[in-house]
């Protein structure tokens, strides 16, 4: 379905992204798994990519909170594939804390990697959108930022800051071929999330259970292949934000 087309996924290397990763190529995607220090599990990610579907696959270190960085890693990634067709912005850090007592630092923290970031890879990617005449950008957001997390005014910020994000983009490129959308994951099961089964938020879940990363995949590829939905942001999360 996606032969001939190349994905970079951003936070590709484990929990969702690896999931998004794996799923774009076994539909016949190239893909260029960005991360941000494990170097061992990015490589790992496109090595078995590589072997299981038969696709070209690469990994790069980037800080995607670096506008310089983030610039130069996109024109490595040109050079690798020639172009780039699918943009995943699923990179993300939390630094929970009441917002009485969190340090500014924390706050700013997960701003520019999880907002920022996903600025700078778009402002990045879009020409090469611009030049194919197609594009395809999906940010990964979070229920979070749909309804509000205690606990996580940081994290909730960036996340609806990135719904504000994908529908200004998605207007402002539609005319261009370039859809951009977005998914709201709830509460799935990564290594980010930790231990949650004493989490009363659970029991908030209809559906009654957390959700697995390939559980965003899903939607992902749905996405990808939904050339007539942009602007949209599609709630992967058992529920719990009805």
């Amino acid at each position: 379905m996606l032969k001939g087309k190349t994905a970079i996924i951003t936070g590709g290397s484990r929990g969702i992204g690896k999931a998004i990763s794996e799923k774009l190529a076994s539909l016949g995607a190239n893909i260029a798994v960005i991360y941000a220090g494990n170097t061992d599990a990015a490589e790992a990610v496109v090595s078995q990519c590589r072997q299981q579907y038969g696709i070209e696959a690469k990994a790069y270190l980037c800080d995607v909170s670096d506008f310089s960085a983030v610039k130069e890693t996109v024109g490595k990634i040109k050079s690798d594939f020639g172009t780039a067709h699918i943009l995943i912005n699923n990179a993300g850090i939390t630094r929970d804390g009441l917002v009485a007592r969190m340090k500014e630092e924390d706050f700013d923290s997960v701003l520019d990697i999880n907002l920022k970031g996903a600025f700078h890879m778009i402002r990045h990617c879009t020409g090469l959108f611009l030049r194919n005449r197609e594009g395809c950008i999906i940010n990964i957001t979070s229920v979070s930022g749909l309804m509000g997390n205690a606990g996580q005014c940081n994290y909730a910020a960036s996340k609806a800051g990135l719904v504000g994000l994908t529908k200004s983009v998605a207007k402002e490129l539609a005319p261009k071929g370039i859809r951009c959308n977005g998914i709201a994951p709830g509460f799935i099961d990564t290594d980010m999330t930790g231990d949650q089964a004493q989490n009363p938020l659970l029991d908030m879940i209809p559906l009654g259970k957390m959700g697995e990363p390939e559980d965003v995949a899903q939607a992902v590829a749905y996405l990808v292949s939904a050339t007539y939905v942009t602007g949209e942001i599609l709630r992967v999360d058992g529920g719990i934000a009805m």
